[in-house]
């Protein structure tokens, strides 16, 4: 995956705050198969996290416990595919003695920031032991489902814009992918910080167990609609994981890629609108991080609801405070009430333990 290219005055500068011992706001961590304790010079355990959501997941295992401070270098409602690390952030990751971060590509800036901090620290590769590979297969079959009447020039054109190369890095947004996220943040960053492993393992288990009671909230409440009802359309292909662990059908995205910078062609807004229309999807949905423009247009021309604004979807990232996707569990509730409010139906109480 071609990595994109930090401006040179940026690098510069990072260099220099590096020199100089410039202090940005950091964070500490520590990655899988690492062992010993921090070494920093204060003894602080400095853990700089990459996305949102990774963020959330090692804030939540870190806690209140001393020592420790985190830095997440994107930003809510910023692209996780095309962020461009500050001065600031390049200083943090320089100062880091663990990186955290979400693994299968999806930070394709993240090799240019590493060189240019010298971040030489421990990396937790929060992806591993998820199954990559399940994601891509159960969506092919569904769009196969629902392409079996496109044209062999649509077909082929959603095809190549479909090459799952590389994997589709949206793991997260199964809440299972999640859980294991958390185990394998949480196991880094008790062996780079063995003082205060106990610490982390409980913090870790407590929000393990949130993440469960949401998983079940969220198959009990969508396992109520018929499968065939079951239907999604979003601005791009960020919800894959999502749509196998809890049998819906992913019938197209605005955007026929995983990175949320892609532009649909003319040829790829019309056979989303004709499927759309075969299929009876009744939204369609924008992301947060994204604009809404396109998805305007294809539900306009497909005479469907859009939800976009407050209504749109959290995907490549979470909200600010206060939003109703601050947090990953916040987007999650938030996400699904949207999506079962398409589909006529209206959830269930959200369990205690998740307002």
């Amino acid at each position: 995956m071609p990595f994109k290219k930090l401006a040179v005055p940026a690098l510069v500068a990072a260099a220099l705050l590096t020199l100089a011992g410039c202090a940005g706001t950091t964070g500490a961590g520590t990655g899988a198969g690492a062992s010993g304790t921090s070494d920093s010079a204060d003894g602080t355990l400095n853990v700089v996290a990459t996305t949102t959501q990774v963020g959330d997941f090692t804030r939540n295992i870190v806690g209140d416990t001393a020592g420790v401070t985190l830095t997440q270098l994107v930003k809510p409602n910023q692209s996780a595919h095309s962020f461009d690390p500050s001065v600031a952030d390049l200083a943090a990751l320089g100062k880091a003695d663990v990186l955290v971060i979400n693994g299968v590509g999806l930070e394709e800036w993240l090799d240019d920031a590493i060189a240019a901090s010298g971040f030489d620290g421990v990396t937790i590769d929060s992806d591993e032991g998820i199954d990559i590979g399940s994601d891509a297969a159960a969506n092919d079959t569904a769009h196969d489902a629902t392409h079996d009447e496109a044209d062999q020039h649509d077909a082929a054109e959603h095809d190549a814009a479909h090459d799952h190369a590389g994997g589709n890095p949206h793991i997260w947004t199964a809440v299972a992918n999640a859980e294991r996220m958390v185990g394998t943040i949480a196991h880094g960053l008790a062996q780079a910080d063995s003082a205060h492993a106990a610490e982390f393992e409980a913090n870790a288990t407590a929000y393990t167990a949130k993440l469960a009671t949401l998983d079940g909230w969220i198959h009990s409440n969508i396992d109520q609609v018929p499968a065939g009802e079951r239907l999604l359309v979003s601005n791009h292909d960020a919800f894959g994981y999502f749509t196998a662990a809890y049998g819906v059908t992913y019938v197209g995205s605005v955007m026929p890629s995983f990175d949320d910078n892609a532009e649909p062609s003319a040829a790829a807004i019309d056979t989303l609108v004709a499927l759309i229309k075969k299929t009876g999807v009744k939204a369609v949905f924008s992301e947060a991080s994204i604009n809404p423009k396109a998805a305007d247009t294809i539900a306009k021309e497909a005479q469907v609801a859009v939800y976009s604004g407050d209504n749109a979807l959290y995907g490549d990232s979470l909200g600010p405070a206060g939003s109703d996707g601050a947090t990953y569990i916040a987007s999650q509730l938030h996400n699904v009430r949207l999506i079962l409010e398409s589909w006529g139906v209206t959830p269930s109480a959200v369990p205690a333990e998740l307002r």
